[in-house]
């Protein structure tokens, strides 16, 4: 008889590690809180507009194949790809009519470095140089691998490849050894955001986020992010898995030590093993009730913790075609980075900022009605417990009004507020009561020094057994491909616990 096996939580992590354990001969019962598939991985439907609720750029797009590829399917037939060229195009809010197109064409790439400096060609190709031999290490040694125990990471062996990795400083100041023109800096090191921390105050070997893009490319999937989700969901069932939509988990039953099943209003429901999908915080703190299978992390401990920023959405569908627009990925900077990153880390109402505009539609029109398009605008805005005001209409309304009227400097948009109908807005309050995100954070625990790698949560808790974590506050972190690591990284625990099966690291 299959032994069974509870995964809560249909997001990324969780869909990703229900196919690979259903995959592996278990039966696998996948709950859900909400009705559809994917957690923050979403997707917001109104008036004929489809847009992806939260993630929407594909990196390393062979981490999204290999979950479909470990199955034996051909990911074409369910997560089709196109590479986009240039990757995104940047707008500096004080000069808004000369706009930089960043390419991963080397060639092209180069050409437009050279247009700012010599120098500085010079200084980004030496970035990628040394960067990139940290991040072989970190793939290699750190980011699929689990740390059962302090020796893992804590030997000679690490130590010596360790020398290889850039942890001194941080994003902004390790970039500045290479690049001088506060331009090119702030256009390669603001993608520390994309794991929900300030690139002034996060550790420098993130500086690998940006690398990524220009040696591999930034990727779209036909319909968007979700049918990501939704493909995961697809290959779940013909797995022969079970989907449990509507179904918010009160409880992970606990008895002498171990992991026994879960606990949905007042009905029990027993499995051999429990993979918990939820935000480890949240998780921790209200989903297991034994204090000692808490270990350290006491609710006090969760309460004091770092969290990351949050983000607010804005969803607008729009009454034509934005043709002057070129591409899909569209950054707009203000010009002071360190302010715009001290307010948001440090609760203050912001009042110049830097936002993300997507318009997927570019690629997909099947995505808006005919003839139009929709936006996506994405501005990161401090979390809930960090925020020194309230999320109101007021707040809404400011930040809305700050976003349109920026736009309108940049030609195409310059009507913008008139050419809406219909909108809705996704805030940090929104995260946290929709997919318990703790304190609202968007990206989960912060990746400083001390909440990476060793010092990040693990897959495999460790003072209850036949349970397990995975998600973007565990190890190996936040984003979409990192999050589909701590999927397989939590599977193979699993696995290994069960069936003896080392899995090379």
């Amino acid at each position: 008889m299959k032994k069974k096996i509870i995964v809560i939580g249909a997001g990324t992590a969780g869909l990703a590690s229900a196919i690979r354990l259903q995959h592996a001969g278990y039966q696998v019962d996948l709950y859900e809180k909400e009705s559809t598939p994917g957690g923050k991985m979403n997707r917001i439907e109104m008036d004929g507009y489809r847009f992806d609720l939260g993630p929407t750029l594909v990196m390393m797009p062979d981490i999204y194949k290999e979950v479909f590829i470990h199955c034996g399917r051909n990911p074409d037939d369910y997560i089709p790809m196109e590479k986009l060229d240039p990757m995104y195009r940047v707008y500096f809010s004080n000069d808004p009519t000369h706009p930089i197109n960043v390419s991963s064409d080397l060639i092209s790439w180069t050409q437009t470095l050279e247009s700012f400096s010599p120098d500085d060609a010079a200084g980004f190709l030496s970035y990628l140089s040394d960067i990139y031999k940290g991040y072989t290490v970190a793939m290699e040694n750190i980011i699929q691998r689990p740390f059962r125990k302090k020796s893992d990471f804590y030997n000679l062996s690490m130590l010596k490849k360790g020398m290889n990795m850039k942890v001194s400083g941080s994003a902004n100041q390790f970039l500045g050894n290479y690049i001088k023109d506060e331009r090119l800096k702030q256009i390669i090191s603001f993608q520390t955001l994309y794991i929900g921390i300030s690139p002034i105050k996060s550790p420098s070997f993130y500086t690998m986020i940006p690398m990524i893009q220009f040696l591999y490319g930034i990727w779209f999937i036909k319909g968007g992010m979700y049918t990501m989700a939704t493909s995961m969901e697809r290959l779940f069932k013909e797995l022969g898995g079970t989907v449990h939509y509507n179904s918010p988990i009160d409880e992970i039953l606990i008895e002498n030590k171990q992991a026994i099943g879960v606990r949905i209003d007042k009905r029990r429901i027993s499995a051999d093993y429990v993979v918990c999908n939820a935000d480890f915080p949240y998780a921790m703190k209200h989903l297991i009730q034994d204090k000692q299978a808490k270990g350290r992390y006491t609710d006090r401990k969760i309460d004091h913790m770092n969290y990351s920023c949050s983000t607010m959405v804005m969803y607008l569908g729009m009454i034509r075609k934005y043709d002057e627009i070129e591409h899909i990925h569209n950054f707009v900077f203000d010009v002071d980075l360190e302010k715009n990153m001290n307010d948001i880390f440090e609760g203050n109402k912001l009042t110049k900022a830097s936002f993300y505009v997507y318009i997927a539609s570019k690629m997909d029109a099947s995505l808006a009605p005919a003839g139009k398009d929709g936006l996506y605008i994405m501005m990161p805005v401090s979390n809930v417990a960090t925020s020194k005001y309230e999320w109101d209409e007021y707040t809404i309304a400011e930040y809305r009004t700050y976003i349109l009227n920026t736009l309108k400097s940049i030609k195409g948009f310059e009507n913008i507020e008139n050419e809406i109908v219909t909108e809705k807005c996704f805030t940090p309050l929104d995260f946290e009561s929709k997919f318990n995100a703790f304190n609202g954070a968007a990206f989960g625990l912060l990746p400083t020094l001390l909440q990476s790698s060793h010092l990040r949560p693990q897959s495999k808790a460790k003072n209850c057994s036949n349970l397990y974590f995975n998600g973007s506050s565990t190890h190996p972190g936040a984003g979409v491909p990192i999050v589909l690591m701590s999927a397989k990284i939590a599977a193979q625990e699993l696995i290994q616990d069960d069936q003896g099966i080392l899995f090379g690291y």
